[in-house]
């Protein structure tokens, strides 16, 4: 056992876990994660939603009672994951508290149908506030060109948001922009800026599962010796980008009236390719003032023999720039890879939702008490 976890915790990386069930909060093995392995926050998606409501019997009690009173399966989804979510939010209360609202957060995710539609996704991002009601939750959008807009105007209303599903440096840069235009509105609105936080969710491991896909399709010693290499690239020179919009002269005014940085938070963390080491993403991506999500065999891992040798970040963005165009002048477009990782990602959420509603239907028939 080693203490990486800890000094993890010492360069300023705060440590959420990319998973959440009732049975982890009710066996109490949230609460002991928080307090054994450093872990001051959770992160949960569609897919995660999905496996934890499909297994055991921990939710059968809820169902039964929302079956009783005929509700859609869309409304029994929304009261089954935002129970979660605020008993999450509760148990790390006073993480949130100790740290000045910087962490103790637990986010939940708006209807990923609903990524190519503005309007709807800033009702559903209020709903969900109003629902969990919260001050420690965060509301995750994606970062699709209907959610940029989107992430402006709920920043804009004082809801803290996770930007998630981030794969380019481009689009990464209008997220950052979309954060100050909303603490911009929130300021024209009176709003306390201070108590409005962000992270930012750019995704590691698959830029790597799809690049390293393409790289093996030429076969050569030369894209071989790229394999590995673009996604840490691609989050390295995300820091880079995220150093240089928060020591502007607009970051600058919005700081002296109270408000906070969005955090770069490393998302997709555990690795997919068993030749590589399964700290890889952790190891490789410690800088200031990050958050790493990982799921609980990363975290473990980390822990067992995670390597935290300091900032690893911080001066690597010209070896990094190079990799990725090392990448490029072999015909792999970084802009096409972007394109068909963030459509995946969308589509992925999307089937997992559409598989929750299944399996939530069958257990409210399941459930559902006999007439009379």
């Amino acid at each position: 056992m080693t203490d990486a976890l800890k000094r993890l915790s010492e360069e300023g990386v705060a440590i959420w876990l990319d998973d959440l069930s009732r049975k982890r909060i009710t066996s109490g093995n949230l609460a002991e994660l928080i307090d054994q392995q450093h872990v001051v926050g959770v992160t949960t998606n569609p897919t995660i939603f999905q496996k934890a409501i499909s297994q055991g019997d921990g939710y059968d009690q809820q169902v039964s009672d929302l079956a009783a009173r005929k509700v859609t399966v869309e409304e029994a989804i929304r009261m089954i994951t935002t129970a979660d979510v605020r008993d999450a939010a509760d148990i790390l209360r006073p993480v949130f508290e100790a740290t000045d609202g910087q962490d103790g957060r637990v986010s939940i995710e708006v209807d990923p149908r609903l990524a190519h539609n503005t309007k709807s996704t800033v009702a559903e991002a209020k709903q969900l506030a109003w629902l969990v009601d919260r001050p420690n939750t965060l509301i995750k959008i994606p970062a699709t060109e209907a959610g940029i807009p989107a992430i402006a105007e709920v920043i804009g209303l004082g809801i803290s948001v996770n930007v998630t599903l981030i794969f380019s440096l481009e689009r990464y840069r209008k997220v950052m922009d979309a954060y100050l235009t909303g603490l911009e509105k929130a300021k024209e609105r009176g709003l306390d800026l201070s108590q409005i936080r962000s992270v930012a969710s750019f995704f590691v491991s698959r830029v790597d599962t799809e690049i390293d896909k393409r790289l093996n399709d030429i076969g050569t010693d030369e894209a071989k010796a790229l394999r590995g290499k673009a996604a840490i690239a691609n989050a390295r020179l995300a820091y880079q980008a995220y150093e240089e919009v928060f020591s502007s002269d607009r970051w600058n005014a919005l700081e002296s009236a109270g408000a906070r940085k969005q955090r770069p938070l490393w998302a997709s963390t555990g690795v997919k390719d068993p030749a590589y080491k399964d700290t890889m993403y952790v190891d490789e991506l410690v800088a200031p003032n990050t958050v790493n999500t990982m799921p609980e065999a990363t975290l473990f891992a980390v822990e067992d023999h995670g390597e935290i040798t300091g900032d690893t970040v911080t001066g690597t963005y010209e070896q990094a720039r190079a990799e990725l165009d090392a990448v490029e002048a072999l015909g792999i477009s970084y802009d096409d890879v972007v394109q068909v990782l963030e459509d995946e990602g969308v589509e992925k959420f999307e089937a997992s939702w559409n598989d929750l509603l299944k399996s939530t239907q069958a257990e409210l028939e399941r459930l559902a008490p006999s007439e009379g």
